[in-house]
């Protein structure tokens, strides 16, 4: 990519609206723009004006008239994106928003790539690699957890830990490298306790961050939320009634689940992801064996199961077997069907689990708000609480902190086993360049490519 192209695209949601923005950067920004621009003020041009100031006109094509525009002028390097940028605000028809950008085209911008804003306003020194990843973050952000989240990484939470510790790191590189380059007068007599106090320290605060990351995954994603129980137990009937709508086939014939069905739910600031699979029974049905194993093993990569008994009927060696899979998970129990004569009790099912049961009726809706309650109070005041710490929400900044919490490590044993300081240099400049990593200081341009193709277009 030439970073002297002049880029547009559509930066509004796509379909019709109120308003539509349409934003333009790179050198010829404002003089393309000027071209199509007819200011309300007779004699105006854009080239004259300053920068961050709003215009009321016209766009045009030629004689015709496409329609009544806001222009926002912002002058590099005070952009998004550090370039000259122009925001053409017009109504949001869709034909309308097609018109004007094809215009701005024809007049010499190219269509931008999704996510080429960002990805300039990371090249020109605007954010780093960690809060461009949070732009993202925060677009798709679908609960208050992740929103502020995102919004602490968008302000540099992430950055600024990852320049302390490199800092921290890069003073012993160079004072290694001093020493062993004229040791008459640099001395690293007693350095071992130096360097280890540096080490350890550093260790503690990237591997809380490291530790911050499947609750950060969950804030950022939603809890992974997988509903078990038998064939007609009521998991059909439990995730419709927690969307509001008939979104799985409820029928009294069982194993009508055969695949998995997955949908959001929002509970206050969490996002569920509610996963609905097939009863778990014994059968010699060859599809629906299928989904009894694909339910096995979503059980077994869920943050919460909530596992759904038919209160009416006493437990078999179906219900033995789910216990047996969520013996070790974060799990609530629903005794559902209690408007009808209940065989399990609550106590009872409680004692033999050691979990949390809920007496639930799915078709009379009594129990939700109590199940509701429940999940809020194991993820507020469990599992997630949201305050000012920094979580690592990015599978690629989690596995560059592993690697350079290894690579610290690894200086750790070299100390310990009395190693001579060059020793140390090369594991210090593998953690240096795995946390340069995080925040783009030293990534492959193959990397930046593939993070931001990931954007949403005009982005």
């Amino acid at each position: 990519m030439k970073i002297t192209e002049t880029i547009a695209a559509i930066s509004s949601s796509a379909g019709s609206s109120g308003i539509g923005i349409i934003r333009v950067s790179g050198e010829e920004s404002i003089e393309i723009v000027d071209q199509i621009f007819r200011s309300a003020k007779v004699g105006k041009t854009l080239k004259d004006v300053e920068t961050h100031t709003a215009h009321f006109g016209h766009i045009v094509d030629g004689d015709q008239v496409l329609d009544q525009v806001l222009v926002l002028v912002l002058r590099n390097p005070h952009s998004y994106t550090g370039e000259d940028t122009v925001e053409i605000d017009c109504h949001g028809g869709v034909l309308i928003l097609k018109k004007i950008l094809e215009l701005v085209l024809r007049k010499g911008a190219r269509a931008a790539e999704p996510g080429e804003f960002t990805k300039r306003a990371f090249l020109n020194g605007k954010m780093d690699l960690s809060q461009a990843e949070a732009v993202m973050d925060l677009i798709n952000s679908q609960n208050e957890f992740a929103l502020n989240s995102s919004v602490n990484q968008l302000r540099g939470s992430v950055s600024e830990k990852i320049k302390e510790i490199r800092s921290d790191i890069l003073y012993h590189i160079a004072l290694i490298e001093s020493a062993l380059d004229d040791p008459e007068h640099i001395s690293l007599d007693g350095y071992e306790e130096q360097i280890m106090e540096m080490l350890s320290g550093n260790m503690k605060k990237m591997k809380r961050m490291i530790d911050t990351f499947q609750n950060g995954k969950m804030m950022k994603e939603g809890i992974k939320t997988v509903i078990l129980g038998k064939p007609n137990a009521g998991k059909s009937s439990l995730l419709n009634l927690m969307l509001g709508e008939n979104r799985a086939i409820v029928t009294d014939i069982e194993g009508t689940t055969r695949d998995t069905l997955e949908e959001m739910i929002t509970l206050g600031e969490l996002s569920l992801r509610m996963i609905d699979t097939a009863g778990i029974r014994s059968t010699e049905d060859k599809v629906e064996q299928i989904g009894v194993l694909k339910a096995k093993e979503m059980a077994e990569d869920a943050d919460l199961v909530i596992y759904v008994v038919d209160g009416s009927k006493e437990l078999d060696e179906n219900d033995q077997e789910i216990l047996s899979l969520i013996k070790e998970k974060q799990t609530i129990i629903l005794i559902n069907k209690s408007d009808l004569e209940n065989r399990i009790s609550q106590e009872g099912i409680e004692n033999l689990t050691g979990k949390d049961a809920i007496m639930f009726s799915a078709k009379e809706g009594n129990g939700l708000e109590i199940l509701e309650d429940e999940i809020k109070k194991l993820f507020y005041q469990g599992q997630i609480t949201y305050n000012d710490q920094v979580y690592i929400t990015n599978i690629r900044q989690k596995d560059a902190l592993e690697n350079a919490y290894e690579s610290l490590n690894n200086v750790e044993d070299s100390v310990n086993a009395g190693m001579p300081e060059d020793f140390y240099s090369i594991d210090l400049m593998n953690a240096y360049s795995e946390l340069g990593s995080i925040i783009g200081e030293s990534v492959e341009d193959d990397l930046v490519n593939e993070i931001f193709s990931k954007f949403c277009m005009g982005k």
